[in-house]
């Protein structure tokens, strides 16, 4: 059998080290849950490009006011947005320029051939 671990009493030190690793990426899944959604990747590729208010959102992507706030919670929830107050508008914009590399990485691996 190939997919028989050859050392099935592996150095605990070494398992114990890798699983400590493991909580570098704690929570990782969670913020790529977010970005999975079709919606709240456009939304975020239009404020990498502008900041807009709720209504810009709406209009551009045919969506409700109500779905648009909803997936703008959640991202600000995940720290992936941020909003500013001007009267009675609200105005959204990427929280740091870390989630726009994370939407150009991805668009520049799903290119790849």
């Amino acid at each position: 059998m190939d997919d028989v671990c050859p050392r099935p009493d592996a150095d605990e030190a070494r398992i114990e080290s890798l699983r400590e690793r493991l909580l570098d990426v704690a929570g990782l899944s969670e913020l790529f849950r977010v970005l999975a959604d079709e919606t709240r990747t456009k939304i975020l590729y239009l404020l990498a490009a502008e900041e807009l208010c709720v209504h810009d959102l709406a209009r551009i992507l045919d969506l409700t006011l109500p779905t648009i706030s909803h997936h703008l919670r959640l991202m600000r929830l995940m720290r992936l947005v941020k909003s500013r107050r001007e009267g009675k508008h609200v105005y959204y914009s990427l929280s740091d320029d870390h989630v726009l590399q994370l939407i150009q990485t991805a668009q520049e691996h799903y290119q790849e051939e």
